[in-house]
């Protein structure tokens, strides 16, 4: 009698538990204080990089600037770039062989090559499977054209992490094989300034 009650009981309970709902990874991913850009981590990405190459400027970005950007950055990457502005720069006199600090005003910081890109393409995030990530790492192809018709193609990697409901950008991986490229990631470039 117990088997024939378990067995019909069996069926039974699994059935049960196939109709219990699991909330997916994403949906516990924090709070998020500072504004935010909508769209997928692709499109925010893309925002992004139209929005610093229409901005211009090179280096660490200045306070306005930085005020401008933070809707489209981290909170990580956001302090990171506050705590690099607050920080002496490397002393050229003192060390003349030493290249200058990121916030010399010199050489882009959110790509690889030193005059920055005139143009940026983000790729899709279509292809990422996950759904339920939390950090998206999405290839960009940059393009920064010269006077004379030439121009420099390269990719990078942007990292992009939800925060929220917000996707936003965490770092940069300099990926560049171009002679003085920098390389690295952004998050070291700040912290060994």
């Amino acid at each position: 009698m117990k088997k024939k009650i378990l067995a019909a009981a069996l069926p039974l309970a699994l059935m049960l538990s196939a109709c219990t709902t699991v909330e997916p990874a994403y949906k516990d991913i924090g709070s998020r204080t500072a504004p935010c850009i909508d769209g997928g981590p692709d499109s925010v990405a893309q925002q992004f990089f139209d929005f610093r190459i229409k901005q211009g400027g090179s280096g660490l970005p200045n306070s306005s600037q930085l005020a401008a950007y933070r809707p489209y950055l981290s909170t990580g990457l956001y302090d990171a770039l506050l705590k690099a502005q607050s920080q002496p720069k490397v002393d050229i006199a003192a060390s003349p062989n030493e290249k200058a600090g990121v916030g010399s005003g010199d050489g882009d910081v959110f790509s690889s090559l030193f005059d920055g890109p005139t143009s940026a393409s983000v790729d899709s995030a279509s292809t990422i499977p996950n759904t339920d990530a939390r950090n998206i790492p999405l290839r960009v192809t940059f393009t920064h054209d010269k006077e004379k018709g030439a121009s420099t193609t390269w990719k990078d990697e942007v990292l992009m992490v939800r925060e929220g409901k917000c996707w936003t950008v965490d770092d940069v991986r300099y990926m560049a094989d171009l002679d003085f490229a920098s390389s690295g990631t952004l998050r070291q470039v700040l912290e060994n300034q």
